[in-house]
């Protein structure tokens, strides 16, 4: 977990577009001794747990800038913080989705404050046994990605990738300097099965990440192959 701030038990972040909601949520875990973020949109949120690192989001789904979908996969990318998700949609598929991207736990609206603290503590347990969360910005030699922002630059330059390059790349930081199976990059990139896609379709995304981030991509020296086994990405230098 990150460090407490002063007097407080825990600190967390509520991605909520509904005031009432936010102040509801606030006023409970104040009284909890709960550090309190709020932010009305997925494009601050995003940019608050990144810069703010609180121990717990608290995440609702409709928001009016980013499916909540989407921000759990972004977060995902870089952070551990433990997701709990706040949404009126009651829809078996739509839980189990949430949690298959990597939400923590699901609760719908109308909820009951007693529970859901009863969760955020279970969650907060939970942060014990959790690999410490990456840096949202990765760097290694002249390649910079900054998983916030989703932007990739070489030497300070801009590189333009298309949202599979990306989601490829992304893949590859999450886990660098670690050998990535195709099943296991094709899971990363597309979910659990992969998308239908193959080996194939990968090879051609990885062909067109290295023109645009090495050099001499036929010499890679950030993408590498592990020959038989899937590729991984160079972690420094």
């Amino acid at each position: 977990m990150t460090s407490e701030p002063q007097g407080f038990a825990c600190s967390v972040l509520i991605i909520e577009d509904e005031q009432g909601v936010r102040k509801l949520l606030r006023i409970a875990l104040e009284s909890h001794r709960c550090a309190v973020l709020e932010s009305a949109s997925a494009a601050e949120g995003l940019t608050m747990a990144a810069e703010l690192r609180p121990d717990l989001i608290i995440l609702d789904l409709g928001l009016p800038d980013l499916d909540g979908m989407a921000v759990i996969a972004r977060l995902r990318q870089w952070s551990q913080t433990p997701i709990i998700v706040l949404s009126a949609q009651a829809r078996e598929g739509d839980k189990v989705r949430a949690l298959d991207a990597g939400a923590d736990d699901y609760i719908t609206k109308p909820f009951g404050v007693s529970e859901l603290l009863a969760r955020i503590r279970a969650a907060l347990r939970h942060t014990v046994a959790r690999t410490p969360d990456g840096a949202p910005i990765f760097e290694t030699g002249a390649l910079r990605v900054d998983l916030v922002q989703r932007s990739v630059t070489l030497g300070g330059t801009p590189v333009h990738l298309t949202g599979n390059e990306y989601r490829l790349l992304a893949a590859l930081v999450k886990h660098a300097g670690k050998i990535l199976s195709y099943d296991d990059l094709l899971r990363e990139m597309f979910g659990t099965i992969g998308g239908g896609r193959g080996a194939h379709h990968l090879q051609v995304y990885i062909s067109r990440l290295r023109h645009k981030i090495e050099t001499a991509p036929d010499t890679p020296h950030y993408l590498l192959t592990a020959t038989g086994a899937g590729y991984k990405l160079r972690a420094g230098g």
